[in-house]
């Protein structure tokens, strides 16, 4: 007997799920906040990155809200890969609950939880949240992004989108990773005159990119995003990832290059330049 395939979700439904997603991850954020850095055990994951008692709770936090909110749709977490069944077809949840633990371990504030819903092989929903900054943007493909700033009460939500590309001849802003750098980023930094560096950690790069600021790019040769698991997720979701990436630069106008290295082969993900 075949089983059922999970099911096809929609921007529709989409909608429907981004608020009580939201109230998932900000119940995310609070258990890892609720960590004392002091005092907490620190692993090491088989591909060498950190795993605390913080990345494992507010990924506990995050599946129980899943299977209660979505009990048909499945998941794949950072820290649940052993649990993943192959191939994801139709929409599943991609969720990585502490991203920049490293950032988390060195006392920083620059940590974020991601959830993202895919939909045949294209993201079409995403929450990154930085619950020590208080604050959370998200977005639906086609139907904008915002930002919400926590606090008592309820939250303030802004609409947000890329800043422009700059005229030519003047500097881009980067963003880029405090403690993934390489040669190759510092190449692509250089041969871009009078460009200005932005360390950041985390997703928190992603967010500040995504509202209307100073960043015009984020840009980081890196082995895997996320921390893990993508050299390990299948090739379709990280071709959505790279068409993602490419559709959201076109359709907002900004500059964003991305790399990654899948297993020892550079791959370019995104070079795309709005139109002058």
């Amino acid at each position: 007997m075949n089983e059922a395939r999970p099911p096809v979700l929609d921007g529709n439904a989409a909608a429907e799920l981004i608020e009580p997603l939201t109230e998932i991850v900000i119940a995310a954020g609070a258990a890892i906040l609720a960590v004392n850095r002091s005092a907490m055990k620190v692993d090491g994951k088989t591909d060498g990155s950190p795993v605390t008692e913080a990345d494992l709770a507010a990924d506990s936090i995050i599946a129980a809200g899943l299977a209660r909110l979505a009990p048909s749709i499945p998941s794949l977490s950072e820290e649940r890969t052993q649990h993943g069944e192959l191939p994801y077809k139709n929409s599943f949840f991609l969720v990585d609950p502490l991203d920049g633990t490293k950032e988390f371990v060195a006392g920083r504030n620059e940590f974020t939880v991601n959830v993202a819903l895919i939909t045949e092989g294209v993201p079409l929903l995403g929450i990154v949240s930085a619950p020590a900054l208080g604050l959370i943007w998200r977005g639906i493909v086609g139907r904008g992004a915002e930002r919400l700033t926590l606090g008592e009460g309820k939250p303030l939500i802004e609409p947000i989108r890329t800043r422009p590309c700059p005229p030519r001849g003047q500097p881009w802003t980067v963003a880029v990773s405090r403690l993934h750098g390489d040669a190759r980023t510092e190449a692509f930094i250089a041969a871009r005159p009078h460009a200005v560096r932005s360390e950041l950690g985390s997703a928190v790069k992603f967010g500040r990119v995504a509202e209307l600021n100073e960043l015009n790019v984020r840009v980081q040769w890196i082995g895997r995003p996320f921390d893990s698991p993508m050299a390990r997720t299948p090739r379709y979701v990280q071709r959505a990832i790279r068409k993602a990436i490419a559709d959201t630069a076109h359709n907002t106008g900004m500059v964003l290059t991305i790399a990654f290295d899948y297993g020892g082969r550079s791959e370019l993900v995104a070079a795309v330049e709005a139109a002058r």
